[in-house]
């Protein structure tokens, strides 16, 4: 049987046909755009090396993939030449122009330049209200440093207990720093973490023969802690045995370099009342109140925790102007009760570098009553593990 091939040549399109018709594959009647179409499809299938003939087929398999490979490669080269860039917005011609950057380098220098501009000088709120807007500078408050050595005793718990619960009122900033001899106990540790207030507890490891030596190393291990770490804040001795009232605490923060307050003591005879600090005038010392004729020569009456001062002064002593070279620290090798003075002479030159606190020192801010019972065995864990037997038998 004769097989009828149509043939692809645009030669033989326009012409026309016997009985109306047309070669198989096209449209009778069909429009120019239509043979043109077919043409470009019939182009592309040649260029891709798709064709309805068989025996061609077989003669090239490889024409296909090649000529898809040759296209898609060269679609490729061509994207990668354009140029992607930023376009920004300028004024006149060149308001869509193209330039391309270096995305990181240029505006890390931007930013850094701009951090470099920033400065603060200070903190202030504004607080808003009917009339308008009121600035209200910030002023941060000074940190109170509260020293207080202590050591194992049966009335241990009950001191710092009581002092703690003082400290949990004082607003904040506040410092602990407590400090024991020889070994950090278990016992004052717990106690410590249970107060909520914000404390640093310290041993004193120096060898200490008697009492009074022993406050002296501690408080001195104190110092060295706030003078090492450059503590910035108000330094006060509060021993746990002492009583002291909030006011006092508000007080510290009032003071500039150095001030100084009365003080209530219990005589060591437990009878009579004495009454031990500076004499004021406004907030200017003009005299000392003392009644203890032993203690007469001293320069400075003051008890340990009639004075505060500031820490600054420990570690940098050429913004005040200090004397000394040595560092400032308590003596062991005065008599007993000259500590605070012996101190207080390596801090201050005299009374007019001292302030009265409260202003013309007209109340009394803490009592020292010696109420300590040395005599009473001291628990091992705060546990009576003996004499709990019952007495009186419940029938």
């Amino acid at each position: 049987m004769a097989s009828i091939r149509r043939t692809l040549s645009p030669m033989y399109h326009d012409r026309s046909h016997e009985n109306g018709g047309s070669h198989k594959g096209f449209t009778i009647g069909g429009s120019s755009s239509k043979h043109n179409s077919s043409q470009f499809l019939s182009y592309l299938t040649k260029l891709l090396g798709v064709t309805s003939d068989p025996k061609s087929s077989r003669r090239g398999p490889w024409r296909r993939p090649f000529y898809q490979f040759l296209v898609f490669f060269l679609l490729g080269f061509v994207l990668g030449l354009t140029p992607f860039g930023k376009m920004e917005d300028v004024n006149g011609s060149d308001r869509f122009s193209f330039e391309i950057k270096q995305p990181y380098v240029e505006e890390r220098l931007d930013n850094n330049k701009k951090r470099e501009e920033v400065a603060v000088d200070a903190v202030s709120f504004v607080v808003e209200n009917e009339n308008g807007k009121k600035e209200v500078n910030f002023v941060p408050k000074k940190l109170i440093i509260v020293v207080t050595p202590t050591y194992n005793r049966a009335m241990q718990a009950y001191y710092l207990n009581r002092i703690a619960q003082t400290l949990r009122l004082v607003e904040s900033p506040v410092l602990w720093i407590v400090v024991e001899g020889n070994v950090a106990s278990f016992e004052t540790s717990e106690i410590l973490r249970k107060t909520g207030v914000m404390y640093r507890h310290l041993v004193c490891k120096r060898n200490m023969t008697s009492i009074k030596d022993r406050g002296v190393h501690q408080r001195n291990t104190a110092l060295e802690h706030i003078e090492l770490h450059k503590l910035d804040g108000i330094v006060y001795f509060a021993d746990d045995d002492n009583i002291y009232s909030l006011e006092l605490f508000q007080s510290l923060r009032q003071i500039s370099r150095f001030g100084t307050w009365p003080v209530a003591m219990l005589a060591p005879s437990k009878n009579k009342a004495i009454l031990e600090g500076p004499v004021c005038n406004g907030s200017q010392v003009i005299g000392w109140h003392t009644n203890e004729k032993s203690k007469r020569l001293r320069r400075f009456h003051v008890d340990m925790s009639g004075f505060a001062f500031n820490s600054t002064i420990l570690w940098d002593p050429k913004r005040w102007r200090r004397p000394f070279s040595h560092p400032t620290r308590q003596l062991d090798t005065v008599k007993e009760g000259f500590q605070e003075t012996s101190f207080i002479e390596q801090v201050v030159a005299d009374e007019s570098e001292m302030e009265g606190v409260p202003p013309a020192c007209s109340r009394i801010l803490n009592w020292h009553l010696h109420l300590d019972a040395l005599d009473v065995p001291y628990p091992q864990g705060w546990a009576i593990q003996k004499n709990l037997q019952a007495l009186i038998t419940m029938k």
